[in-house]
Parts: C-alpha cells; sequence; structure tokens
C-alpha cells in the first residue's frame, strides 16, 4: 500500500505559473497551478518520456501550455528508475542491455517494450496514490475531471493506469509499440488523442496504427506526422491542450 500524505518540498510561481515540488511517500513529483490561486480547476496527470524526469523541458513546456492556456492544475511524478529515484538492479540491467543493443545497431524496440511494462507495473499504483492525494488539495477536490497525458514511456504507464482508473475521463496517448499496450487499450472507452510520427525509426508506422486502432473509444483522433520519433512538432501540444479544454472543460488563451 502506498501513503495518500501529500507533503510540498519547495514553491517557486513565474510568468503566472505556480510550481510546487511534492512527495507522496517516496514518490517525488511536482504539482503546476494558476498563480492567481484561481477557484477549482481540472486536473491533468502528465507522464514523461524514458530517460527523463518530471521537470524535463517538454514537461514543464506542457504543462506552461495547460496552466497558462486552459487554467489547469497539472502533475507530473518520476518514474521508478527515474529523476529523483534511485535505479534497481533491474534498471540497471534493462539499460545496460539498450544500450548494447544501441551501440550493435540492433532493434531497441523488444528491449524498451519489456522494460516499460515492468516500470509500468510499478508506476500504475503510483499514480493512483497521488491522485488520491491531490485530490485531497482544496484546489483540487474529489470531483473535478481528471486528464492524463503521456508519450512513449508515458503511453506505456499511462494505458494501463487509464484502463483501471475511473477518474480520468480524456487521455492524449502516442509514440509506443502496441504488443504489450493493445490488449489493454481496447478496456479504454474514454475520448482519446494520439500522435504517430509517420517515418519513426523505431515504432514502424504499422505499429502505431494498430496501437491506435485497438482503443475502444467512441471518440479517437490520430494525429500523424512526417518526421522521426523524436521529431514530433510543437503544435501538438497546442492541440492537445484544446483537446483537454474541450473535454475535462476550459477555454484556451494564447499564454503569456
Amino acid at each position: 500500500m502506498y501513503s495518500h500524505s501529500l507533503k510540498f518540498t519547495a514553491e517557486s510561481s513565474a510568468n503566472g505559473v505556480r510550481e510546487r515540488d511534492f512527495t507522496v511517500g517516496e514518490i517525488p513529483g511536482v504539482l503546476w497551478s494558476p498563480a492567481s490561486g484561481a477557484d477549482r480547476a481540472p486536473l491533468v496527470l502528465m507522464g514523461h518520456g524514458g530517460g527523463t524526469h518530471k521537470k524535463w523541458p517538454a514537461m514543464t513546456g506542457r504543462a506552461r501550455l495547460l496552466v497558462t492556456g486552459c487554467g489547469f492544475h497539472v502533475a507530473c511524478i518520476d518514474a521508478p528508475g527515474h529523476g529523483d529515484r534511485p535505479r534497481t538492479a533491474h534498471d540497471e540491467q534493462e539499460i545496460a542491455e539498450l544500450y548494447r543493443a544501441r551501440a550493435a545497431g540492433e532493434p531497441e524496440g523488444p528491449i524498451v517494450v519489456r522494460y516499460n511494462a515492468h516500470l509500468a507495473a510499478r508506476a500504475v499504483p503510483e499514480w493512483q496514490a497521488t491522485l488520491e492525494a491531490l485530490q485531497e488539495l482544496p484546489e483540487i477536490g474529489a470531483e473535478g475531471p481528471v486528464g492524463y497525458y503521456g508519450l512513449n514511456m508515458g503511453t506505456a504507464i499511462g494505458v494501463p493506469l487509464t484502463a483501471i482508473e475511473p477518474r480520468i475521463s480524456a487521455a492524449v496517448f502516442g509514440l509506443h509499440w502496441p504488443d504489450a499496450l493493445a490488449e489493454t487499450a481496447k478496456q479504454i472507452t474514454i475520448p482519446i488523442e494520439f500522435a504517430l510520427q509517420w517515418d519513426d525509426e523505431h515504432i514502424p508506422r504499422e505499429s502505431g496504427l494498430a496501437l491506435f486502432d485497438a482503443f475502444a473509444s467512441e471518440e479517437k483522433t490520430l494525429h500523424a506526422n512526417t518526421g522521426r520519433h523524436k521529431e514530433l512538432p510543437r503544435f501538438e501540444s497546442d492541440s492537445a491542450a484544446r483537446f483537454f479544454a474541450r473535454h475535462l472543460g476550459g477555454v484556451v488563451t494564447s499564454p503569456a
């Protein structure tokens, strides 16, 4: 069982965004909120990619869009073995195997899929404990809508989380293989936006399309862009903000 007790450990504010570091038990995270201290607002849970962490530039940039453009709260926690969290012997073994395959020019997908599935099994209950703790905050509350936003490893963790978490009512996924996720995706019926890179050197487009196809959602939108795995256009973050505004409530405005 995970502790649901949330403790804030640091706070700063800049450009209309209030940033608070927190812990839930031993899980480190960050919560971005409107600096104005607005009334209750929707919450977006954000999963970071493999090899990065909760304050990776892509995370802080997407959070700023959702906070200043939509008035939302956004939370991100470090995945197991990432950021401020120690690596286990299993983490070290899988990472070493990934680097070996990369140096040898071998496919990375099978290793990433296997390792991400292992991380997801550890991270899903941590996210549930974090959500429970965040909803106890007066500015969030237990009745407000919740979204999930995660690409790459954030999708590997987010799909099984969304499949069992009824509080999540809209999600943005993408950039992952279907191997360990397709069967779980069939259990998801909430609105989905899905990003795919047409020229991805790691994930064949047929694989990305298979994962998109697996979702049972009546409303799901595919965003396919030309480019390689790490070349997802930044404007997809703007699209994600509009998507969450439609489904969680809110009006998108241009960030200052």
